[in-house]
């Protein structure tokens, strides 16, 4: 390229060209420092107006002028288009100076303001976003991507996309904005040129307005999400503007056409160029806007089910699979045992598994299903398969499906890690390797690639998806996407799979990646486009172009609008309708090229609809669904991804179908969400939440809150921070306050105050930023008709992205927004964040079943974020081993539509009666004992159970606080220790009533007391059952009378606020699905008033998991049916039943005008005018019905929203009696705020013949129908079997100061004594012994257990149920979870109660000695080999090729060491003996004695290890999390 910015016109130069000739340069018509004026849309005047620029150089290859506009941006254009522009008198000389003409300009667009049309055309940026480099650009200098790695190299050398000499090579351009030479078009003139002569604009590197990816925590305009459509996240909100084109400048032309694919070019795209802080637009609609259902019908159709016990573990994602199983279990039946084959032998299957016509069903036993995978992350294809072949065990069909994971691909070294643990398949590193001849594995060993005819791959989807990048790439761009895409398609015509399936984003090139795997070019696509709209790659547009290679038509030069790779040989091209192949003729030999318009015009060949074929070695179809939603597949996340199915057709026809087929199983398997995202979150008390808030506590922690208390002030506008702007516009675009901040009250340098239940330790770690986020997305729940008050509601917030982008609610209540690689995901109502593992979990990867080393909780959010979703690749194996069975029959019978021969296949489910949830009468062996005597006791030791359960939120995860004081409120009861109270960082407790407690710990372990107390084993009598059933009417209403057959084994037993509670579960065949939960509470009952008599006791509520599993369904949280209670000073327990409700007339009048909650959070009457406005104008037709039916509170606040009272009084009716408690009196507002949802409480106090009640407003957790108000004896919603009245669902605190809206009907909650109703004790006939003191390593053991529960321990480790001594695998494998829970149902309550009772040869008591311990067979402590296998010796080489680092080691050391690792023996071992029947429990101290040393003396030099003195002793886990359990020193 030559430029000339010399300046002058009309003169000649001499210069050089290329080769160095001299050459003379035509004269100029227009000088540089020519002055131009032209019109464009201006962002920061909101108007057309003149912008006045200059001539600045020419290019003389392109035939360019430059101009500079006077706000700093550049053009290109040639001289037709700049004698349109040039000012008057432009005969080539500068009339005036810019800033003069400048001047004189605005002048005149001020006199013509007024005059302007109302409605602007913008100003589009047709821009490219390459510029020249500057100085010398080498062209080898290797390509740098925002990951600051050197790019990898192309899946096959051989492969060319673009045929270029090596003169002409450019360095692409990064996602670092490296600088690039511009490449020629093929016809000579540069790309982007416009044919009305207005050419285009560079885009200047330093335009604030662009997005610039970095490293810093705090990046203007950051976002990640994983596809165009999750920029808008739920198409049923439209709460942002689209995103459209590419940023740019902020000018665009209005008198001419605007370029295609520019800002505007399209009919109903934005046609302003905005800042992405601007974008936000709040949301106005309700849920459900558009489902026109009435609140009720909402409530009763889209709830979700209750959990029903289940916990956040893998019972959910198995039961999903299950369910897709149960759906189409007859047509995998079929498939599977259709035209059965004799067994061919593995030789003979592996030679023809991939050729020739497909022999039988994949995944039969003739025709075993042998996955292989790429990119692939957790594999989630390979543990969908080994769900599947679980799920169809358990239906009796194990045996009929085969299949093998024969090989994965990582690049990642910790995926590798996390492969090699968890599959013993063949473990490749790099997919673009994966060609390589010979191929290696991770160990650096060569291994051929396995057969196999499954592969599946979830390629890059990075560039794709603009994730982290400031602007996307094509397939030929040479980012990460295109590159393992096209490395995919290399193994795929190499080793030629029957089948495969790709993952990516909705927003990849899917009809470009089509054409590349099947070698058909639909022409008629190609001019509409199918390359990723935001990338204008210079010298990448045009005609496709051709070479004659001898008698062979070859593929020379590809623009980017074409799947082709270059060099591929043209073989024919078809008819529109046909599938005949009809040759193409070069027009003559003596032509060396031509364009694909020149072969079709002579050819005859229609570009609007016939098809290009190019050779292939191999015939693939493929067929693809474009928006497959996690959250249609039973997992509560919304993630839209395409997935493509790619086949071998038989007999080689292109036109097959079986696509069709795949596409209508995989849909059917679709299923809703059944259970919101709260059934996925991990218990609070969970070892891996504890672990994670220790990890806060640890030096990572303080690290970080260092840097958070030397942080200035976020809000200084003079700081210029670019996140700024964001958090300002939406503030005011909400309706809120500019310096709101009544949730966290952050400040400068480290200053906050967050809610009393959010984790401090997380908090301190949090920057401004994100907490000036959270205040406005919880303004932003507040703000909705239906408020929300977020430290209730369950929400899901992506902190990590800008407050512009990141909407506070999905627009289906209880769904997590897509899971991405590094999203920091806030839970207010939980007070802490998403872990790592909760976001597998919500991918469907079933995480306790996993191996996993020291992956941090970056890196699992990395797995979870590039993982499928597990139930929808499941769907997608399970119809390609099913189709061609569907296919089939769909053309044996008459339907007209795939879907009802689908349907009529699998009308009756595969699956035996005897898998089907039925009440049953279980036999019941062992005695019986009346717990009478045991409620007794609870009831004693209640008031320790309160001393020693959670005061403070820093022990909710088991630990215990080291202060003794504490601050409680006398009136909501919350309480916080004085470490967590600071005047600088700490809990709010300005708005309670706080008094100092002294809270003196119980000595010695409640625990251990409580399970010494509690029965492993409960059944309920008939008769009582019976009579609660019958509270129900005859229909049985809570379906209790089939639970006398089900004993209530002790599930857990766990550590409440001011309680303790102990959880029993019925299950369907004894280990089965929980049917029945009985909960046992010790301590305080209810939250009272201080000064009002506590309810101290026991408490057992009964609910039975029949309503949510049989039908007909019951949607929602499922309440208590049955309660029984003693407080202390009781002489006997009281059972009563909830009766049917019941409803009165109460009046609500209210007094002295208090602001109201969305005030308190900060809200403005604009908040209030844009809902109405929106409900009136945009959504002028919904509103109308929704008002119809009584429902206009989802849409608009009442008129007097800004006022709540102050004092309510209730009239009622009504008089107290023995069952009844009369409502009326008078209630004074509580001042406690984040402690009650939308600190809403009002109190009437007790008197003489009435007791303390409590006016709350109840949450909705899940959020899908509104908060209601109760009156209840307790101050905490969550005691249900408190609440006595129920207010309408309209019901709002305003409303008391209205006197048109004061009356109101109150459903009651009746309760009623039993009379039959008894609980007992079952003592079963096995025995627990240990022994007290001998050299052994028994710990513990159990005698007497029967044939059953001895197959059902030991059938995963045992096949054959021949061996007579079994160890248990309960440390490693898939299968151990499931081990650990059978152990955890049969023995475990069991042998904590003996412990608790008896002791174990080793105390449990905290203050227990420590005993030494002695080396054996003369190997000091952390010598052991076997104990601790030495790891391999590696090296690092740079590989000058790549431009990285790679390890080097010996060929399978590094498998060897793994293998040793897995076989070393552990500290506990469970051990079967079926001879005995029994269970023993073996203990090794030394072998954590060997694990403790080694990490003291490594590294410090030979001998030390002899000087080691070690001693230990035995807690309990939630003892070891405030001791430690074992001490090394050094003599």
């Amino acid at each position: 390229m030559i430029v000339d910015n010399t300046g002058g016109s009309g003169k000649k130069c001499i210069i050089s060209d290329k080769q160095g000739k001299k050459k003379t340069k035509a004269k100029l018509k227009y000088a540089v420092g020519t002055t131009v004026s032209k019109v464009f849309y201006s962002e920061d005047d909101g108007e057309d107006r003149l912008f006045f620029g200059e001539v600045i150089s020419y290019d003389y290859d392109e035939k360019l002028y430059s101009v500079k506009y006077e706000d700093g941006d550049e053009e290109e254009i040639d001289e037709g288009g700049l004698s349109t522009i040039v000012d008057t008198g432009g005969s080539g000389k500068k009339q005036s100076t810019v800033s003069s003409v400048v001047k004189q300009a605005k002048r005149k667009e001020a006199s013509k303001k007024e005059e302007k049309a109302a409605t602007k055309k913008p100003r589009t940026s047709n821009q490219s976003e390459k510029q020249e480099g500057s100085g010398e650009c080498k062209k080898n200098a290797p390509e740098m991507l925002s990951t600051g790695r050197t790019p990898r190299r192309s899946a096959n050398k051989k492969v060319v996309y673009y045929a270029e000499s090596d003169s002409e090579f450019d360095v692409e351009e990064s996602e670092e904005d490296v600088p690039k030479k511009r490449k020629k078009h093929a016809n000579g003139k540069a790309k982007g040129k416009l044919a009305n002569g207005k050419g285009k604009k560079k885009k200047q590197t330093t335009n604030s307005d662009d997005f610039m990816p970095t490293s810093e925590p705090e990046e203007d305009e950051s976002f990640a999400a994983d596809s165009e459509s999750e920029m808008e996240a739920e198409s049923e909100e439209e709460d942002y503007a689209p995103r459209k084109g590419k940023k740019g400048g902020k000018k665009s032309a209005t008198s001419k056409k605007q370029p295609a694919g520019s800002v505007g070019a399209k009919k109903g795209e934005a046609k302003q160029k905005m800042k992405m802080s601007d974008m936000f637009k709040p949301t106005n609609n309700p849920i459900f806007w558009n489902k026109k259902m009435s609140s009720a019908e909402i409530q009763k159709n889209l709830n979700f089910l209750d959990p029903c016990g289940m916990e956040a573990t893998d019972d959910i994602i198995d039961r999903l699979v299950g369910e897709q199983l149960d759906k189409i279990g007859n047509l995998l039946k079929k498939a599977l045992t259709a035209e059965d084959v004799p067994m061919l032998n593995n030789a003979k299957m592996q030679k023809d598994m991939n050729s020739g016509k497909e022999v039988d069903t994949l995944g039969s036993h003739s025709n075993p299903l042998i996955l292989g995978t790429a990119c692939s992350g957790t594999d989630a294809p390979a543990l969908a398969l080994m769900l599947v072949q679980e799920q169809l065990e358990k239906r009796g069909m194990g045996n009929l499906f085969n299949h093998d994971h024969v090989f994965s691909c990582e690049k990642e070294p910790f995926k590798q890690s996390y492969l090699a643990r968890n599959f013993d398949s063949v473990l490749y590193p790099d997919i673009v390797k994966l060609c390589d001849d010979p191929p290696r594995d991770v160990y650096g060993q060569e291994k051929p690639i396995p057969q196999f005819n499954m592969f599946v791959a979830g390629t890059s989807c990075k560039n794709f998806s603009m994730l982290m990048a400031n602007k996307r790439l094509d397939i030929e761009d040479k980012g990460c996407s295109g590159e393992t895409f096209l490395a995919a398609c290399e193994l795929l015509f190499k080793e030629k799979p029957r089948y495969a399936i790709f993952e990516n984003v909705t927003g990849a090139p899917w009809a470009k990646m089509s054409e590349y795997i099947t070698g058909r070019i639909n022409l008629s696509e190609c001019a509409t486009g199918k390359k990723i709209s935001s990338v204008t790659s210079k010298g990448k547009d045009g005609d496709l172009e051709f070479i004659l290679e001898g008698d062979t038509i070859q593929v020379d030069r590809v623009p980017s609008n074409y799947g082709v790779r270059c060099g591929a040989i043209v073989e024919g091209y078809s008819k529109f309708g046909s599938t005949i192949i009809h040759e193409v003729s070069w027009p003559s030999k003596s032509k060396k090229r031509c364009t694909l318009a020149e072969l079709a015009k002579l050819n005859g060949i229609d570009r609007e609809k016939d098809i290009l074929i190019l050779e292939n070695e191999v015939l693939y179809c493929t067929h693809w669904l474009k928006k497959v939603d996690t959250k249609n597949y039973g997992l509560p996340q919304t993630r839209e991804r395409t997935y493509m199915f790619v086949w071998r057709p038989d007999d080689d026809n292109f036109d097959d179908d079986l696509g069709v087929y795949w596409e209508a199983i995989v849909k059917y398997l679709g299923s809703p969400v059944r259970h919101s995202l709260e059934s996925f979150i991990l218990e609070v008390d969970h070892d891996i939440i504890r672990t994670f808030r220790e990890a806060l506590n640890g030096p990572a922690g303080r690290y970080t809150m260092r840097g958070i208390n030397k942080a200035p002030d976020f809000w200084d506008k003079k700081s210029g921070n670019a996140n700024l702007p964001h958090n300002v516009n939406v503030r005011k675009n909400i309706g809120m306050e500019d310096l709101s901040r009544t949730q966290t009250n952050w400040g400068p340098f480290g200053k906050m105050h967050v809610p009393p239940h959010w984790w401090l330790g997380y908090m301190k770690c949090t920057s401004q930023r994100h907490l000036d986020m959270i205040e406005i997305l919880h303004a932003s729940a507040a703000r909705d008709a239906e408020s929300k008050d977020s430290n209730f509601s369950s929400f899901f917030w992506n902190i990590s992205q800008n407050a512009s982008r990141e909407k506070h609610r999905s627009a289906v209540p209880g769904i997590a927004s897509c899971i991405t690689p590094g999203g920091d995901v806030f839970l207010p109502h939980a007070g802490r964040p998403l872990l790592g593992c909760e976001k597998l979990l919500l991918q469907g990867i079933p995480y306790f079943r996993l191996l996993l080393g020291n992956e941090t909780e970056v890196q699992l959010g990395d797995l979870a974020g590039n993982a499928m979703s597990l139930t929808v690749v499941s769907a997608t194996l399970l119809a390609a081993m099913t189709c061609k069975q569907l296919r089939k029959n769909h053309e044996e019978s008459m339907n007209d539509h795939i879907i009802k021969t689908l349907k009529s296949i699998n009308e009756r489910p595969a699956v035996t009666s005897s898998e089907k949830l039925v009440e049953q009468t279980m036999v019941i062996e062992g005695d019986t004992e009346d717990t009478t005597t045991l409620f007794n006791n609870l009831a004693e030791v209640a008031d320790a159970a309160i001393k020693s359960s959670i005061w403070c939120t820093c022990e909710t995860s088991g630990r215990q606080s080291r202060s003794t004081n504490f601050l409680r409120c006398g009136i909501c009861s919350v309480a916080c220790c004085r470490d967590c109270v600071h005047v600088k960082q700490g809990y709010q407790l300005d708005s309670h009533d706080i008094q100092e407690k002294v809270n003196s710990r119980p000595k010695g372990d409640f625990e251990m007391k409580l399970r010494s107390l509690m029965p492993p084993n409960l059944i309920l009598s008939k008769n009582g059952l019976d009579e609660v059933a019958g509270q129900g009417g005859a229909s049985d209403t809570y379906r209790v009378a089939g639970l006398s057959g089900y004993i209530f084994g002790l599930h857990r037993i766990k550590r409440s606020r001011f309680k303790w509670i102990a959880v029993y579960y019925a299950r369907d065949g004894g280990i089965g699905e929980a049917v029945a939960e009985f909960k046992i509470a010790v301590g305080e009952l209810e939250g009272r008033n201080e000064g009002t008599d506590p309810v101290i006791g026991v408490q057992g509520e009964l609910t039975s998991f029949f309503p949510a599993k049989k039908e007909p369904i019951v949607l929602g949280v499922l309440s208590p049916c049955a309660m029984v209670r003693q407080c202390q000073g009781d002489s006997a327990l009281k059972w009563t039943v909830k009766a049917i409700a019941s409803k009165t007339s109460l009046s609500l009048v209210g007094n002295s005008a208090v602001p109201s909650f969305r005030l308190e959070v900060g809200l403005t009457d604009l908040a209030a005018n844009s809902l109405k406005d929106h409900a009136t104008s945009a959504r002028k037709k919904e509103y109308a019905a929704a008002k119809a039916n009584g429902d206009q509170r989802r849409w608009i606040y009442p008129n007097n929203y800004r006022e709540w009272p102050e004092e309510i009084v209730i009239n009622d009716s009504r008089e107290s009696n023995g069952n009844v408690i009369c409502l009326g009196g008078g209630y004074l507002r509580a001042g406690c705020k984040q402690t009650f949802n939308q600190n809403a409480c009002w109190i009437r106090s007790k008197t003489d013949d009435a007791p303390e009640l409590y006016l709350l407003i109840k949450p909705d957790v899940s959020r899908v129908g509104p908060d209601v108000g109760i009156i209840s004896t307790s101050t905490n919603h969550d005691d249900v079997v408190s609440i006595l009245a129920t207010l309408p669902q309209q019901w709002q605190p305003c409303d008391a100061l209205n006197e048109k809206m004061q009356e109101v009907k109150a459903t009651l909650s009746n309760w009623i004594p039993l009379q039959n109703m008894k609980c007992f004790a079952l003592n079963r006939k096995f025995t627990v012994e240990s022994p007290k003191s001998d050299n052994s390593s028994l710990l513990i053991k159990m005698n007497g257990l029967s044939d059953s529960d001895m197959t059902d321990l030991s059938n995963r480790d045992d096949a054959s149920g021949s061996e007579p001594v079994v160890h248990l695998n309960v440390h490693r494998g898939a299968k151990a979870q499931q081990t650990v829970r059978r152990l955890n149902l049969l023995c475990i309550a069991p042998f904590l109660k003996y412990a608790a009772a008896h002791g174990l040869k080793y105390s449990l008591e905290l203050d227990a000695s420590w005993m030494l311990i002695e080396p054996q067979n003369d190997i000091p402590f952390g010598c052991c080999t076997v104990t601790l296998p030495p790891r391999p010796k590696e090296s690092w080489s740079f590989n000058r090729e790549r431009g990285e680092w790679e390890r080097q080691s010996e060929p399978g050391a590094s498998r060897k060491y793994f293998v040793a690792l897995q076989m070393a023996p552990p500290c506990f071992d469970v051990v079967a003996n079926r001879k005995e029947a029994s269970l023993a429990v073996n203990c090794y101290p030394e072998v954590a004695a060997h694990h403790a040393t080694f990490g003291l003396i490594e590294g410090r030099g030979n001998g030390i290890e002899r000087g080691v003195s070690v001693k230990f002793r035995l807690l309990t886990l939630k003892q070891s999390r405030r001791s430690c359990f074992g001490t090394v020193s050094l003599a």
